[in-house]
């Protein structure tokens, strides 16, 4: 199957940039990132903002777009059965070049997997004039962690929005 992203969620106030590696099946289907009922990255997020997650899709995503934080994949698009990053085959990656041009405050990356920061690096690169976090994927395939590890793990994004606030 061939999967293509999503356009990003952005602002031109955001300093940043949350990025996954490719939307899921699931998530395509339901045009809803993070859009697989087991994917825990709405529940770490609305965690650590200590607020109750939301059903609705646009309220989850106010979350970000309130608190200038944009998300995006890292790649445009690619093939491979099922959605796991382990099968992604003939990926192409998304415009950064171009991202960045547009919304020139980015400086802070974190990856939601160790593979969406490789397919970065193959294909952007880490330049100096950011500061990239890789995350422990919210994905159910990382289930040798728990949600509250992950959670705390994550309190970097925190962190960093308090910091540049």
């Amino acid at each position: 199957m061939k999967r293509i992203t999503f356009e990003p969620e952005i602002n031109k106030d955001c300093q940043m940039l949350i990025l996954g590696t490719v939307p899921s099946e699931e998530s395509l289907r339901k045009k809803e990132r993070y859009g697989h009922k087991s994917n825990q990255f709405w529940r770490i997020l609305f965690a650590l903002f200590n607020k109750p997650l939301p059903d609705n899709y646009e309220e989850k995503s106010a979350i970000l777009t309130d608190n200038n934080i944009a998300i995006w994949d890292v790649l445009h698009s690619c093939e491979g059965e099922g959605s796991l990053d382990s099968a992604i085959r003939n990926e192409k990656p998304n415009d950064f070049k171009k991202l960045f041009k547009e919304y020139p405050r980015i400086k802070y990356i974190f990856f939601t997997s160790k593979k969406a920061a490789e397919f970065y690096k193959k294909y952007v690169g880490f330049d100096t004039d950011k500061v990239f976090t890789v995350l422990p994927s919210p994905s159910p395939a990382n289930a040798r962690m728990r949600l509250d590890e992950k959670i705390e793990k994550w309190k970097v994004l925190i962190d960093t929005l308090n910091s540049i606030s």
